[in-house]
């Protein structure tokens, strides 16, 4: 599965507005693992920029002049989203500056919705977090994101800080590959694939002292979670685990 998270920043808040995008970052996730590909551009919005977008991105509009127009980069930026689930965080926010982006170039072109698949990861935060506050900052502290480069907002920081929330939100990285894997079949989240045959490794067992820690552990993890230690749920050890496969 391919994945792309977006993030966008812009000259204000409100399409209705006028405002345009001045900033697009994607990164690409391939089977739940974080690639190397990314997609990043700074964009010529032709207008000007409101003081509260300014301060929150810090981006000029003397620093854009000499930037392509959303018209020159769509190609590019289609070639990299194109059938992918994309990512976003208030999706809403994102999808309708860019549908706006997409408008002026061709109503012939349609909508981001078109060409990808939308995933909201705010909605999926608050669902798994009801009542919390769920911005990427404080998604970043309840997951130990490290956002400390963080002092203005930017869409390639963004899109790679929400990249990193996005896997723990929903069940972290799905593999550790130790070797070479084997490539289709379904993925299975949670699963750890380990390398086979080759040199055998070194069991280091614990110690009796080292075991008894280690239950006191899961003791207090079993009193403080609803559905108790997820490490005796997956060995059914868990008293919260019953009906558990």
């Amino acid at each position: 599965m391919r994945q792309v998270v977006l993030d966008t920043e812009t000259t204000g808040l409100d399409v209705g507005d006028g405002h345009r995008i001045i900033e697009v970052g994607c990164v690409e996730i391939v089977s739940r693992r974080l690639t190397r590909n990314h997609f990043h551009q700074y964009v010529n919005p032709q207008r000007s920029i409101d003081d509260g977008a300014l301060a929150v991105h810090g981006i000029t509009l003397e620093s854009l002049e000499d930037k392509p127009v959303f018209a020159d980069i769509w190609d590019e930026l289609l070639e990299f989203i194109e059938g992918s689930e994309l990512i976003m965080h208030n999706a809403g926010f994102d999808v309708e500056f860019l549908n706006e982006e997409i408008r002026l170039i061709s109503t012939k072109l349609g909508t981001i919705s078109d060409y990808c698949t939308v995933v909201d990861s705010l909605a999926l935060a608050r669902d798994k977090h009801p009542g919390q506050r769920n911005s990427l900052d404080a998604l970043c502290k309840r997951y130990d994101v490290d956002d400390s480069q963080r002092d203005l907002h930017g869409a390639l920081l963004d899109a790679e800080l929400l990249a990193d929330v996005f896997l723990l939100l929903t069940g972290g990285q799905v593999a550790l590959s130790l070797g070479e894997e084997k490539s289709g079949g379904a993925v299975n989240p949670g699963a750890v694939t380990r390398q086979t045959g080759g040199r055998k490794l070194k069991v280091v067992r614990a110690t009796a002292d080292e075991i008894e820690r280690h239950e006191a552990k899961l003791d207090a993890l079993d009193e403080l979670s609803e559905g108790g230690s997820v490490w005796r749920q997956l060995d059914g050890t868990s008293p919260a685990g019953e009906g558990i496969e």
